[in-house]
């Protein structure tokens, strides 16, 4: 970190060993994040003294790769500890979750393979797809998203998802398209 941690108390009296807990937590991130800059941390007491005791506020201001991230715990822990802990634990969430935005790895779904309907047979309530790579693949009636089963012609663009069945694969969801898929 290239600005050092600052701690702040509100509403209660500093301690050491809860000190102690907040560097231990923000030199974990350090070492996580070595892009880290900057961390501010301030603990709060907001509320007093209620029927349980303190409830404890823990807020986290951190610097990374210049965007500041917040993390503002709301009170409703008592133990100030295990507040600093699932404060530090969401702050480590952000910090990994503003990496994957900064590395370009935001998870993407696959597009759905798609295929064509090589062979129908209606009164059966069956067919066969056919991939672009020539592979064919069962599928039942109940397969066909939205009822569209009787809507289904040889040659229709559907997309599909596939698992492996008794006889070989074959399509657990099919659906229409109306784009055209390659022979």
């Amino acid at each position: 970190m290239k600005i050092p941690l600052k701690i702040t108390f509100l509403g209660i009296e500093p301690s050491e060993a809860v000190e102690a807990k907040i560097h231990q937590r923000a030199a974990d991130l350090d070492q996580f994040s070595p892009l880290l800059q900057r961390c501010e941390v301030w603990v709060d007491a907001p509320h007093g003294h209620h029927r349980k005791g303190y409830l404890y506020n823990v807020r986290i201001r951190a610097t990374v790769s210049g965007e500041e991230l917040d993390v503002d715990r709301q009170p409703d822990e008592e133990d100030v500890f295990v507040a600093v802990r699932d404060a530090f634990d969401a702050m480590r969430r952000r910090i990994e979750d503003h990496f994957r935005r900064y590395r370009g790895k935001i998870k993407r779904h696959e597009p759905s393979p798609q295929a064509r309907v090589e062979r129908l047979f209606p009164v059966e309530g069956y067919g066969f797809l056919k991939t672009p790579e020539g592979r064919e693949i069962y599928f039942h009636r109940n397969s066909v998203t939205a009822g569209s089963f009787d809507e289904l012609r040889p040659g229709a663009a559907v997309v599909y998802s596939e698992e492996e069945g008794l006889k070989g694969p074959q399509a657990t969801v099919v659906r229409l398209v109306t784009t055209t898929v390659p022979a």
